[in-house]
């Protein structure tokens, strides 16, 4: 009779286990969704306004060469500035990331910083922007970095 009480006690305990590690999970989870909440609920201050900041990491390399400085100029005042008038920041930095093919590239880059509204008008605006700039200069990849802010003049 021992074995099958130790049998028994072996079960017991691994279904113990069992529920446990389900709970610690199911607690995970609802940590992990309760956090993505308040990110998305994001609590502004008073004076200060939801929106969207934009990250958009334009490289300059291209199979013929490179976008010229007067390239990105034309770019930016025929392109992007139409959809943001209201204003934008861009700077100059050295950039590096792997490639379809593995290879690893180091390219000058352009970064362009935006705040936006949220909503479908802004976001179809940044797609069309990544869309041309990959068609005009033939670019494999544009990376865009989007993150909810409070913003305020």
């Amino acid at each position: 009779m021992q074995p099958r009480r130790a049998g028994k006690g072996l079960r017991g305990r691994l279904v113990v286990q069992r529920r446990a590690y389900r709970s610690f999970f199911n607690a995970l989870l609802c940590a992990v969704v309760s956090g993505c909440g308040t990110m998305n609920g994001l609590s502004c201050g008073s004076g200060e306004q939801r929106a969207v900041q934009e990250m958009v990491y334009f490289g300059t390399d291209t199979p013929s060469g490179s976008v010229t400085p007067e390239d990105w100029t034309r770019f930016l005042t025929e392109t992007v500035t139409p959809w943001f008038p209201e204003g934008l920041s861009v700077w100059q930095a050295s950039g590096q990331w792997r490639a379809a093919s593995g290879v690893m590239v180091n390219e000058p880059t352009y970064i362009l910083s935006l705040i936006h509204p949220d909503n479908a008008t802004t976001n179809k605006a940044m797609q069309d922007i990544l869309s041309s700039y990959k068609t005009r200069f033939h670019q494999e990849a544009v990376l865009r970095v989007s993150s909810a802010v409070c913003a305020s003049l």
